[in-house]
């Protein structure tokens, strides 16, 4: 595989990764924007956006759109995250043309037609209704709250009723028009696919585009403190966490290890000692979300009424030994797994595309597979200790609940024990 670079006057960058023996493509377009750069007047209007930019454009529908992309066999698709935006389309190498015409229109000249704007605002209120009725996603956003309250990072991705109702098609422009500009977009493709071909496609489908002057989000502010939801669910839904490590910190991949040492299989030790040794509870795992300059470490798990008040005390216990105990052969086994997920993510063209994206808009260029392992296999037992030390030394955790939460412990008291 080949990974080749070409940024264009616009400020564009434009990755391939050619895969000449498969007969398909993936390309797409990601913004680096996101939740976290909406004001509080916009909050759910990234997501919106990517809604209503498949809604119909200038020459083409929204059933147009669907409808030359399906008619030869491909799909196309976008997801909103709180830092990117990603529109991206999976074809047959004949039709990389179509696709990246396709992605050019819905996101230069999308009309954000009223009577669209009102059916998929109700749309998105209707995916907020059913976000709510299901703790296992609802707890997220209020630990994300918790974690950073106040802020555009602690708000949720889809937006409240309120919010995506009151956002007419002026604000959807103003915030692409501002947003949306060369040098905050990358487009990535993988598979069949001709470099040269496609920077001269987008040269000519984006030469209009505006080059630069997004504003930056504001700085997260890492906080702390709980949101404790009661209801009568069958379950008790928990997160409990801590900072975590930026993208770019020199403790993000021993603070990625921790999370897979911790709850990242069966293996780990909060699946075994929790589910297995003690039958707590059937949902545990640890999970490390790094944002561009700040982070959270996290632990999610789902119990009974009966169990909830013995679950967080286990859980305190196993982060504090994690400072402590963890060994060289638990840090060889999961950077074992680590590069055999890097390893199989190559052999799918939608996911090399979308890694490479991410990984310009990160850290300003692809990342050499050897070059990650390289500094995956650095990393020791006596690191992972020390960053699991800083992480869980003290700091004011954020916890989020739904459930039957009445039985477990003040947040007070679960605080005090990481001191």
């Amino acid at each position: 595989m080949t990974v080749r670079t070409t940024t264009l006057d616009n400020g564009m960058t434009i990755i391939t990764d050619a895969m000449p023996h498969l007969e398909s493509a993936a390309l797409g377009v990601w913004v680096k924007s996101g939740s976290r750069s909406e004001r509080l007047e916009q909050h759910g209007v990234s997501h919106l956006l990517e809604h209503m930019a498949f809604k119909g454009t200038k020459t083409r529908t929204a059933r147009a759109i669907a409808e030359e992309v399906e008619s030869v066999g491909g799909d196309i698709n976008a997801a909103t995250s709180i830092e990117h935006t990603g529109y991206f389309a999976r074809v047959l190498k004949n039709d990389v043309p179509m696709a990246a015409d396709i992605l050019a229109d819905i996101l230069q000249n999308s009309v954000f037609e009223e009577r669209e704007l009102a059916r998929e605002q109700n749309v998105i209120v209707q995916e907020i209704g059913a976000s709510h009725d299901n703790p296992d996603d609802h707890v997220f956003d209020l630990f994300q709250a918790a974690a950073f309250p106040d802020q555009a990072i602690g708000r949720t991705i889809l937006g409240t009723e309120d919010s995506v109702r009151s956002l007419d098609r002026h604000a959807i422009r103003s915030y692409m028009d501002s947003q949306y500009v060369g040098d905050h977009m990358v487009i990535s493709a993988a598979g069949n696919v001709n470099h040269d071909q496609l920077v001269d496609m987008v040269n000519d489908r984006f030469h209009a585009l505006k080059t630069t002057g997004a504003p930056a989000p504001d700085s997260a502010k890492y906080l702390g403190g709980e949101l404790r939801q009661p209801s009568e669910h069958e379950q008790a839904h928990i997160v409990f966490g801590l900072e975590g490590r930026a993208y770019n910190s020199d403790g993000f991949y021993a603070a990625q290890i921790l999370s897979s040492i911790l709850g990242g299989g069966m293996s780990s030790r909060l699946f075994q000692e929790v589910r297995e040794l003690r039958g707590l509870c059937y949902s545990i795992y640890a999970f490390h979300w790094a944002f561009a300059d700040s982070g959270v470490f996290g632990v999610a798990a789902a119990t009974g009424e009966n169990d909830v008040a013995e679950l967080m005390p286990v859980i305190l216990e196993e982060l504090q030994k994690a400072t402590l105990d963890i060994s060289n052969d638990e840090v060889s086994r999961v950077r074992a797994q680590i590069r055999a997920g890097l390893l199989m993510s190559l052999e799918s063209p939608s996911s090399r595309a979308g890694q490479l994206a991410r990984q310009q808009i990160l850290w300003g260029r692809p990342i050499p597979l050897q070059e990650t392992v390289d500094r995956i296999n650095r990393i020791d037992a006596d690191r992972v200790r020390f960053v699991a030390g800083e992480i869980f030394g003290g700091a004011k955790p954020a916890l989020a609940s739904i459930g039957p939460v009445k039985g477990m412990p003040h947040y007070d008291v679960l605080a005090d024990r990481l001191k």
